[in-house]
């Protein structure tokens, strides 16, 4: 036997995307993709705008492009991806910094090649006398 005292709403606090576990109906589920949806329409909109205008100052705008679009980025791996700080997602949180490490280790990698032969390349004088 149950009383009042011994039932605790956990409704309260659920992250987006954990609405299934916790038992939550379709309507709440699509709730979270809605609004996911447009906080990124709100983002992505605020970023063109931000490039576009002469309202924001000019050397601020690349700071404000690569804050919205680590907003963004959170935006897409809470609402649509469902990676949460839950104990069952720890997983998820792992195989995404491991992606993020490859693709930082490529790119930097990619730019330490380019930088290099760049350095390594002929000059253009050495190039025209040869011909």
């Amino acid at each position: 036997m149950t009383s009042d005292a011994d039932h605790v709403d956990h409704n309260i606090d659920i992250a987006p995307g954990d609405e299934r576990e916790q038992g939550g109906s379709v309507g709440s589920r699509v709730l979270g993709y809605v609004t996911g949806l447009g906080l990124a329409i709100l983002l992505t909109g605020t970023s063109f705008f931000v490039a576009g205008t002469n309202l924001v100052w000019e050397p601020s705008i690349p700071v404000a492009l690569i804050v919205l679009a680590i907003a963004q980025m959170g935006v897409h791996l809470v609402f649509f991806l469902h990676i949460t700080t839950g104990p069952d997602n720890t997983n998820n949180v792992l195989a995404l910094a491991f992606g993020i490490l490859i693709v930082i280790l490529v790119m930097g990698g990619s730019l330490w090649i380019m930088d290099n032969l760049n350095q390594n390349m002929m000059p253009d004088h050495i190039m025209q006398m040869q011909r």
